[in-house]
């Protein structure tokens, strides 16, 4: 047998001696992060913070119209624009800040001239975020074209839908036809309106596509369910339509604006095209048949509203498989959040089929009550002041602040003026490593108290881990810990595994502290 190059046997060795580390790290990690959980768990309850102003004097600032006053700005914020500046008052006999005071002022000397808030109101439902620097130049001029388009293809609408209704024998009377036009324009009308609301969600059709994609088809079979009502009520036929319509039409501005993502992940190659093309014809095939299945089975006289609720059954199971089958490569904040998971109980990644499958899609992302607020507001995340204080220096050297806010049960984390993409990747896994220790901790002393009082039946089995009602600085320090050694290690295995990850695609909030 030829010997072995020294060269090949050398890499082989690093190699091997790599995958050798990274197994004795990701071990290490486990076996750490379960070690202070247990530690957080046992230890006694945390001791209530007190930060005098003389502690504090590296952090407080005494601006000039303050000298005289017992009030203190302990941080600045700005959002959308606005800046707005947080102060407290200080007991004046012990200079500690007292209960309660922390109140928040703007900094904008007038008030927003009503015009500019209209126009980014506008904005904000007829271009992308970003606008203009998240598009190409010619996005204005075929936008533009495509606008006039539609006006003159409505215009149209109003006729043609005159002419038809009167071809099929509505009215002979150019009054009755009239009015039963307008009515039905007004139905598709309110669709429109719906459609154009609803428009104004816009990256969350590609952060948490799956799941504004199935809302979308729930949305579908209600609109459809009301349309069916419509011959129960008949003289209530317009309230109805228009609710339909409505209903309807933001339905299809969901499935638009998630078809072009996902067929994205099934395409290997530059054939985005083809793969869009066939896609559509196969739903046009199915569909056809299903029309032709419908009017097989109508012509019996089946029970109109069981026929109707067997057909949804299977519709809603169909669009829940289907977006369950789709595997995307990024990792918007659910998938973001089964990897955090995954990573601090095994030490490894999930991969993508595994990452996918985990994920929730019944999470709706415009739901403000999440364990996590990334971007969140001073306002949210504190209030008391010693809280902020306390934390200043653990955050010293980082672009973020992460804590944990008892009397909202969030785990928040401010992000600062010059965080940049890495900072917010980095803030986001901080803030899943300080919830999973509340949580571990949490479920051991649910369980030790559960084991304690073992005599309470009942009790024993309804325990539901409540999260704590107060501070830990002991818990955020270990989790800075942690993060210093893990996160690295985090964003090697999951680049291993093909994850991609974005900032824009955790949507963090808007608000920054400078």
């Amino acid at each position: 047998m030829a010997p072995i190059p020294r060269s090949s046997a050398s890499a082989a060795t690093s190699t091997a001696t790599q995958t050798l580390t990274n197994s004795q790290e990701t071990r290490l990690l486990v076996r750490e992060t379960l070690r202070i959980s247990a530690n957080l768990a046992s230890s006694p309850s945390p001791q209530k913070l007190v930060v005098s102003e003389k502690e504090s004097s590296n952090y407080v600032v005494v601006e000039d119209e303050f000298v005289n006053s017992s009030l203190r700005v302990i941080c600045r914020e700005q959002i959308n624009g606005r800046r707005w500046k947080y102060v407290a008052e200080t007991d004046g006999s012990s200079g500690r800040f007292k209960k309660a005071s922390l109140r928040s002022f703007s900094l904008e000397t007038t008030p927003q001239d009503p015009f500019v808030e209209m126009m980014s109101f506008v904005r904000s439902y007829v271009v992308p975020e970003g606008f203009p620097d998240s598009v190409t130049p010619s996005y204005v001029p075929y936008m533009t074209w495509r606008a006039l388009k539609h006006f003159f293809g409505g215009a149209m609408g109003v006729f043609t839908t005159q002419s038809l209704l009167s071809s099929v024998g509505v009215s002979r009377n150019t009054a009755a036809s009239g009015a039963v036009a307008i009515n039905w324009i007004l139905k598709d009308g309110a669709g429109r309106v719906g459609k154009m609301l609803f428009a104004r969600q816009g990256k969350k059709f590609d952060n948490d596509l799956k799941q504004l994609r199935f809302a979308g088809d729930l949305l579908m079979e209600l609109g459809a369910g009301i349309e069916l009502a419509t011959a129960a009520v008949p003289h209530l036929f317009l309230p109805l339509a228009c609710a339909a319509n409505v209903a309807k039409n933001v339905a299809a501005v969901t499935s638009t604006s998630t078809r072009t993502p996902i067929y994205k992940a099934f395409a290997k190659g530059e054939n985005i095209g083809d793969v869009t093309a066939k896609g559509e014809c196969v739903g046009n095939i199915a569909d056809l048949l299903g029309t032709g299945l419908s009017i097989i089975i109508s012509k019996r006289n089946p029970s109109l509203v069981a026929t109707f609720s067997l057909l949804s059954c299977g519709y809603v199971l169909s669009s829940y498989q289907e977006v369950k089958s789709v595997v995307l490569r990024t990792l918007n904040r659910t998938r973001f959040s089964v990897a955090v998971e995954s990573f601090l109980k095994t030490g490894h990644v999930p991969s993508l089929q595994e990452g996918n499958l985990k994920e929730n899609v019944f999470t709706l992302p415009w739901i403000k009550d999440k364990p996590i607020l990334l971007g969140s507001r001073f306002k949210d995340a504190f209030q008391e002041p010693a809280s902020y204080l306390a934390l200043v220096p653990l955050f010293e050297k980082e672009r973020y602040i992460v804590t944990y806010n008892p009397s909202k049960g969030n785990v928040c984390a401010l992000l600062k003026d010059q965080a940049e993409s890495d900072d917010v990747l980095k803030a986001a896994f901080h803030a899943h490593v300080l919830l999973h220790f509340i949580r571990s901790s949490s479920e051991q002393s649910s369980a030790k108290h559960a084991a304690s009082e073992s005599t309470n039946f009942l009790g024993h089995f309804s325990a539901q881990h409540p999260l704590p009602t107060t501070f830990d600085l002991d818990q955020i320090a270990e989790s800075c810990k942690v993060v210093s050694a893990s996160y690295g290690l985090f964003k090697r295995k999951a680049a291993e595994q093909g994850w991609m990850m974005s900032e824009s695609l955790l949507n963090p909030g808007k608000a920054r502290l400078y």
